[in-house]
């Protein structure tokens, strides 16, 4: 095993009856095992993010409930192409209300964005439609998840008020249709990556995050990467999917980059479980002051090419594998 952090093989409640965090829930899972009974309200943050890659196109998906507003986006990226965003603020979330925890019922949201994330045999169905400057925008996909494939579930501990639960999938197939006006995007042969978020943050938050999915070496590959919001807590949020098994790495990882849009270094700086170069080709820009909120984000597209080497495994090469590196400051 790649990890000293704790398995977690049951059902476990992420909170205690007052609301604060379950020792017995800091660990990580193969799948998802948390039930997610955040109490109240303040500084409370709940998430679904789901992307789909193809070689020459992606979407972004969003539902976000941040306590005090809701965010609900679609994104839209044909690299070298057209790019095209719809995002819709609702204050006090206005009738947004996200699962207590992943699988426990449909999302869905209506308004200037509508979106539909439905529980369906074998995966998971994406549904978006909004109108956007290019003109409309029908989104309808299906990410499978095939039987045994493994996903990350860990929780970080800041301190027993302050803690985040996040599940990441990787590498899991896609398939589907966008239409934008009278384009239309065939995603078949796509990967789907899920960021399923549910904690209380602190207000002033900086991260690293990195994700891909698609073939290398003869396998299916994920790569699920984190850093800086991580450290100091004993447990990360690092892995490797590799033909549907994980492997948990332990380790922090050794984020280097001087430009957001050159290379980046990222690396297990205690071992060789990870030695990639990611090479961007389009950063998606965020940056807003309004007073208490603030928000910072570049999310670089690109490819990786190095080697990974999962638990029990010889090192598989990696020659650009799709996927993003971002760096994020927000206060919220």
């Amino acid at each position: 095993m790649s990890t000293h952090e704790r398995e977690i093989t049951e059902p476990v409640d992420l909170c205690t009856p007052d609301g604060r965090l379950n020792p017995a829930a800091i660990g990580w899972s193969r799948t998802p095992l948390h039930t997610c009974n955040l109490r109240g309200w303040g500084r409370t943050k709940r998430w679904e993010y789901w992307c789909v890659t193809t070689p020459t196109h992606l979407i972004a998906i969003t539902v976000s409930d941040i306590d005090y507003l809701a965010l609900n986006s679609v994104y839209f990226l044909e690299y070298g192409g057209r790019e095209v965003e719809r995002t819709a603020m609702v204050p006090l979330r206005g009738g947004v209300r996200l699962p207590r925890s992943l699988g426990d019922e449909d999302v869905i949201v209506n308004g200037a964005v509508n979106i539909e994330i439905l529980r369906e045999p074998g995966g998971t169905r994406l549904r978006a439609r909004c109108v956007t400057t290019d003109g409309p925008i029908e989104a309808d996909l299906l990410v499978t998840m095939p039987e045994g494939h493994e996903t990350l579930s860990v929780v970080i501990p800041w301190s027993e008020r302050r803690f985040q639960y996040t599940s990441k999938h990787t590498a899991r197939p896609a398939e589907g249709i966008v239409t934008i006006g009278s384009a239309s995007y065939d995603f078949a042969g796509g990967w789907g990556v899920l960021d399923h978020g549910r904690g209380r943050w602190p207000y002033d938050t900086r991260w690293n995050w990195g994700a891909a999915g698609g073939h290398a070496g003869g396998h299916a590959v994920g790569l699920q990467f984190g850093g800086t919001w991580t450290r100091g807590t004993g447990m990360t949020e690092n892995s490797l999917c590799v033909d549907g098994r994980l492997t948990k790495i332990g380790e922090e990882l050794d984020w280097s980059y001087a430009d957001v849009m050159k290379p980046w270094e990222i690396s297990t700086p205690g071992s060789d479980r990870v030695r990639l170069t990611f090479t961007p080709f389009h950063d998606r820009k965020a940056k807003a002051n309004a007073g208490f909120i603030a928000t910072d984000v570049h999310q670089c597209f690109g490819h990786y090419t190095g080697t990974v080497r999962p638990d029990g495994g010889e090192p598989i090469h990696v020659d650009r594998l799709l996927g993003w590196a971002e760096q994020v400051h927000m206060r919220w």
